[in-house]
């Protein structure tokens, strides 16, 4: 990859992309005129490229005025080509050439994905009136600078992971999010369905999932430490018609959707569904209701064949619905305190020679482990899951911090690098009362800007088990989408181009320039109805005064 150039007004045009591609320079001597881009202006589409193709005409087209049909004769055209060469040129298949010329524009990608992501670029260069849903204006010609871009992704794992277990999104919230995904070039979407306080996704043959599982009777407002509730039941839950639906529409913008259902901890809701799920020798469990409040339930799945046949059978479900490589299976936070008073749990780890709860968690997990893999697929799950020794094929979601996975990449594992203190967008973005329900450390849009995912001191070999980073909105204190949207945005514009670009260190990134591209990208979110937090601080409705968070003081350790 080589470097990019720096980003002024090129010939009279802001290009300000984000991310920044490897490489933009003048496809003509002096700049050129471009190309113009209008109503007799046409697709031309080679084989594998049709689906970028119908994605340009929804929305460019529906954008613009301009209908993009398939070109014919002799005008202005965007060519969408897939070279397989690219691949080596450029750095692998989600590599991409953009060059606009006099004759157009001509987007050639190593793969569909490359030309996926060469077809957002284009997008971006015709101005943040391009993402709209319809013309604002009779303007019908949009004018384009003579550039070409070079470009290919650093990471091939380029997630979010958006938490729909605490506060529910609906099936419109999660379209709308992939779509914005695909507008910042990231490509896997972490889809967190189960936890404590509510099941969201359809499984057939457990129907008190989602008839019992899916709904709490109110919700705490605020951290765990307010004494605000909002008196209402609140849940849902997407069909698996839903679900199907979401997977389709991720995979035509080249996003893949890892399904996250959670164990053994973070199981009240299913536990309130099913009580034979929980450890009935030391609580009542079937007085359980699903969870009302935040934190960390010590409510856990008992370690018995019954716990393990009905999960089995939920996978089996998953799997049906969901074709990624990896499966989630969470894996964090599990307390231990039921398991030590359960003399079903201890003679489990008798029968089984475990030492200790910790080697309990770790059989449990590689339960599922074999089970996946078994099934042609590949168990990913917090860093927890390392304590009491990793499970054979796992790859670990480093979250804790980075020692997680520095110690998963050294045991030749892969990792996902998702550290706290980074790249969790629940944190505050700045200090300050006005801050909605403040949580934990301030984590600027510079801060997230200067993530590294490669923690220093791996070798060649151990760099080569990071797949990628992940971004993560968990959804306590985010009650509708509007401050979803505050949360992430900004800041997950910053991390798509950390996930995207090979940057320098981070104390010597260039964060001025970011801003200054990030004017045009500001004007680009405006047009697609992002309520992200404004650089100069929270609008007066995207407050919330007097609801408690838990604020820390200071940086976070760096572990």
């Amino acid at each position: 990859m080589v470097d990019a150039i720096p980003y002024e007004l090129f010939h009279g045009f802001d290009v300000g992309l984000v991310p920044a591609p490897g490489r933009l320079s003048a496809s003509r001597p002096g700049g050129g005129q471009g190309c113009v881009i209008d109503a007799g202006t046409g697709i031309e589409s080679a084989a594998g490229t049709e689906r970028v193709a119908r994605w340009l005409r929804a929305t460019v087209g529906a954008a613009t005025g301009c209908p993009l049909d398939p070109h014919t004769g002799d005008g202005p055209r965007v060519r969408l080509r897939i070279v397989p060469a690219l691949a080596a040129e450029l750095g692998g298949p989600e590599a991409y050439r953009l060059t606009v010329d006099g004759h157009g524009v001509a987007v050639d990608g190593a793969g569909e994905a490359g030309v996926f992501w060469g077809a957002q670029t284009f997008r971006q260069l015709l101005g943040p009136d391009a993402f709209r849903r319809a013309p604002v204006s009779t303007r019908d010609t949009w004018r384009l600078p003579a550039v070409t871009v070079h470009d290919a992704p650093r990471f091939r794992w380029r997630g979010l992971l958006l938490d729909v277990a605490r506060h529910f999104m609906p099936k419109e919230g999660v379209l709308r999010y992939l779509d914005l995904m695909a507008a910042h070039k990231l490509n896997v979407l972490h889809f967190h369905l189960t936890d404590d306080q509510g099941w969201r996704v359809e499984i057939k043959r457990h129907p008190k999932l989602t008839e019992t599982a899916s709904w709490r009777a109110r919700t705490k407002f605020g951290h765990r430490a307010s004494p605000l509730w909002e008196e209402k039941p609140h849940g849902g839950y997407y069909t698996q018609d839903d679900i199907r639906e979401i997977v389709a529409y991720a995979a035509e913008r080249h996003i893949t959707v890892v399904p996250e259902i959670d164990v053994p901890g973070h199981s009240q809701a299913a536990i309130a569904a099913y009580p034979e799920l929980g450890n009935t020798d030391v609580v009542d469990t079937s007085a359980l209701t699903v969870w009302d409040d935040w934190g960390i339930s010590s409510n856990v799945l008992a370690p018995t064949d019954t716990t393990l046949r009905f999960y089995e059978g939920v996978f089996e479900e998953i799997l049906e619905m969901f074709p990624s490589e990896f499966v989630h299976v969470g894996g964090d936070e599990c307390r231990k305190e039921q398991w030590s008073g359960s003399p079903a749990a201890k003679s489990r780890m008798a029968e089984l020679g475990l030492a200790d709860e910790e080697e309990l968690q770790s059989w449990f997990i590689g339960h599922f482990d074999a089970w996946l893999s078994a099934r042609g697929r590949r168990l990913i799950g917090w860093d927890e899951i390392l304590e009491g020794g990793l499970a054979k094929n796992a790859a670990v979601s480093s979250w804790r911090g980075y020692g997680g996975g520095v110690a998963a990449a050294r045991a030749g594992h892969d990792v996902v690098m998702c550290p706290e203190q980074y790249v969790y967008l629940d944190y505050r973005q700045a200090p300050g009362d006005d801050e909605p329900v403040p949580i934990a450390y301030v984590r600027t849009l510079e801060d997230v800007y200067r993530f590294e995912p490669v923690p220093a001191g791996l070798t060649e070999e151990e760099t080569g088990h990071v797949l990628g980073a992940q971004a993560n909105v968990w959804t306590e204190v985010m009650e509708d989408s509007a401050r979803v949207d505050y949360q992430t945005f900004p800041r997950l514009a910053a991390f798509a181009e950390v996930a995207w670009r090979s940057l320098p260190a981070p104390a010597e990134r260039d964060f001025a320039d970011f801003e200054r591209r990030m004017t045009s990208h500001y004007r680009r979110l405006d047009a697609l109805g992002v309520a992200y937090r404004p650089p100069a601080g929270p609008l007066p409705w995207q407050r919330r005064p007097g609801v408690l968070g838990r604020p820390l003081e200071g940086r976070p350790p760096n572990t």
